[in-house]
């Protein structure tokens, strides 16, 4: 049984970004991303903040790894979608593939693992994304720096597979002190001109 809903694209990628960045240091990683636990979708919370534990220890290698972990979510999400819903997309206008886009992010965050939650809210030509909870930043003590790029290598990397090229920044982290985890994400003006809104929610 899977603990505590983490998905299997999370661990997944996780796993890959480690034998990308250290592949010396990856049998020590595999006593919790095992390959039986990877091909069974059995790896639970225990094991992955094992595992993030670990890496914010390995310095700058943390923010590597969670960072291409991110994009390789965004890039395995989008292969498994069906050529239909991809070609849907890809034909939308600009300023609705944005907001589709946006609502694909949101859905894959909460899918990575079920305690997390994200909202998305779409005002000025920028969206913010409000991350609760993130798999990443439950740490005891207050870090220097956000722990949360995953997220923003993922909407980045999401965006650019649409054709929308754009750049996720993490605002805010909850690791740092602050209540919730927050990306900002820049929207061209012309895609916000276009909507016939100028603020709204992405559900």
């Amino acid at each position: 049984m899977r603990d505590a809903g983490i998905g299997r694209v999370l661990v997944a990628s996780l796993h890959q970004g480690i034998a990308d960045v250290l592949p010396m240091r990856l049998t020590f990683y595999e006593n919790w991303l095992n390959a039986e636990g990877l091909r069974g979708g059995t790896i639970g919370l225990a094991a992955v903040n094992a595992v993030l534990s670990f890496l914010r220890q390995e310095g700058v290698d943390y923010r590597t790894i969670t960072s291409r972990a991110g994009e390789y979510t965004a890039e395995w999400t989008v292969e498994t979608m069906s050529s239909f819903q991809r070609s849907m997309l890809n034909a939308a206008p600009a300023w609705l593939r944005r907001r589709l886009v946006l609502r694909v992010g949101r859905r894959l965050v909460n899918d990575c693992f079920q305690g997390t939650h994200a909202a998305v809210r779409v005002k000025h030509g920028t969206a913010r994304i409000t991350v609760r909870d993130s798999v990443f930043c439950s740490v005891r003590d207050r870090v220097g720096e956000p722990l949360c790029g995953f997220y923003a290598a993922m909407y980045t990397r999401l965006f650019s597979l649409f054709h929308l090229p754009t750049t996720a920044t993490v605002v805010a982290c909850r690791a740092t002190g602050e209540h919730v985890c927050t990306l900002n994400i820049p929207l061209s003006a012309d895609a916000n001109a276009a909507s016939p809104e100028s603020a709204l929610s992405i559900s």
